[in-house]
């Protein structure tokens, strides 16, 4: 089983065609649980997933020969990154891949809290017609804050360059940054000129509860939040007392720091927040569109084929 991959999530065809063009063994087994994988890893060099399983410490003492793991997508905050370093498994990821889904499913976002296009749309399917109650606002002349500009941060700054607004980007872990669609800015030129924030970094200790209620009250002006990261990133009790006070004037949100129900019904600041109007949803797929699905896997192959070829 010499430089075998396991595959254990759903991926596009395509992925395994470029494996099989490069001699790269596989198996693929979708159907496979966490125990399954547990009882059958060890002589596997590579692991393949998604979102199934959350990978901890006790899984690298199993997996003797594990030298990556790749995960089709953007984040591997499902993965325990210093046990895998620890253990000597290399991550692979695939931001690129879904990158322009992101910025196109926010933006979409933004526009829909911005025009209350939900409302409007439930209203008039309910025999009610409201003009000034539904009355919006315009993006165009507003500044966007970008926390995170690496590609989905990017991708956004990217296609907002047509609507006439300000971008400001903040990244902790990148210097001159600057680019035709956003200028390097400091969290204290955020604080005190967004009306539009939107947030595109992973979750980790350091950014875990990063928007709460301290944070928030450092904006000087109200402004519209998006979230399209994860939602680990959000206190949410605070989010629901800005709404309440008006510092966020809307709200959307693709991911959640509980996702899927029951669990989802169960927490309170859930009944709080479905309750707003200015408030909407999406089930996680901001980066999952039919063209990202390709994208996702391509990247990913290309990735552990250099993987292996700098193996050799």
């Amino acid at each position: 089983m010499q430089n075998k991959i396991l595959i254990v999530d759903d991926i596009h065809e395509v992925f395994f065609e470029k494996l099989k063009q490069q001699n790269i063994a596989f198996d693929y087994r979708p159907e496979y649980t966490e125990q399954d994988v547990l009882n059958c890893i060890e002589p596997y060099v590579g692991l393949v997933i998604r979102s199934k399983f959350n990978i901890q410490a006790d899984f690298f003492e199993r997996a003797t020969e594990l030298k990556f793991i790749a995960r089709a997508g953007a984040g591997v905050d499902n993965i325990n990154e210093q046990a895998a370093q620890d253990a000597g498994v290399v991550l692979i990821n695939a931001p690129e891949g879904n990158r322009d889904a992101v910025g196109e499913h926010m933006i979409g976002m933004l526009f829909n809290v911005l025009n209350n296009l939900n409302r409007g749309d439930r209203e008039i399917r309910s025999g009610i017609w409201q003009r000034e109650e539904n009355r919006g606002y315009e993006l165009m002349g507003k500044t966007v804050g970008l926390i995170g500009y690496g590609n989905n941060g990017s991708a956004m700054a990217k296609k907002l360059s047509g609507f006439g607004v300000k971008v400001l980007a903040y990244d902790k872990y990148k210097k001159k940054y600057s680019d035709t669609y956003a200028e390097a800015s400091t969290m204290e030129e955020l604080f005190r000129e967004v009306d539009v924030l939107s947030i595109h970094v992973p979750l980790t200790a350091e950014t875990s509860g990063l928007i709460n209620e301290g944070f928030i009250k450092k904006f000087h002006k109200p402004f519209f939040l998006l979230m399209g990261a994860r939602g680990g990133i959000m206190d949410m009790a605070a989010i629901c007392r800005a709404l309440d006070d008006k510092k966020i004037l809307g709200a959307a949100f693709d991911v959640l720091p509980i996702e899927r129900f029951p669990g989802l019904a169960e927490a309170s600041w859930f009944q709080n927040l479905k309750e707003r109007e200015n408030v909407i949803f999406s089930p996680h797929v901001a980066g999952w569109t039919f063209e990202s699905y390709v994208k996702i896997a391509e990247v990913l192959t290309e990735k552990i084929i250099s993987f292996f070829q700098k193996c050799k």
